[in-house]
């Protein structure tokens, strides 16, 4: 892992735990498929998602696409969701210009959070 790399990862990390999570409203359990397009590879935006999902006690998965977006299948509650969705698009090192939502049945087995690479 290069020195950059490293480094980067270290700021997301931080910078991931530094948001102020909110109180969440009990809401409705979903799945959502996420795909978040623009500049979202090479600065950290899987990393980050992964962090702030695991903080909520979401589950599913980020990963990158050869078109340069990311997608993600996250499940948990309505309003988690759509926090990490914000969250994701409020990024400075990012630039997300596009975000799909489709809604998925939900995977009763998933249990953590994870990067797909």
């Amino acid at each position: 892992m290069s020195v950059f790399k490293k480094l980067r990862d270290e700021y997301v990390i931080w910078h991931a735990h530094r948001i102020e999570l909110p109180t969440f409203v009990s809401s409705t359990l979903l799945r959502k498929k996420v795909t978040f397009s623009g500049r979202v590879q090479k600065v950290g935006f899987r990393l980050e998602i992964h962090c702030i999902a695991q903080r909520m006690n979401l589950t599913g998965w980020v990963k990158n696409l050869e078109d340069g977006s990311v997608e993600a299948e996250i499940q948990g509650e309505e309003s988690k969701i759509d926090f990490l969705v914000k969250c994701m698009q409020s990024l400075k090192r990012a630039s997300v210009k596009k975000v799909t939502m489709i809604d998925l049945p939900i995977n009763e087995d998933e249990e953590t959070f994870t990067i797909v690479r």
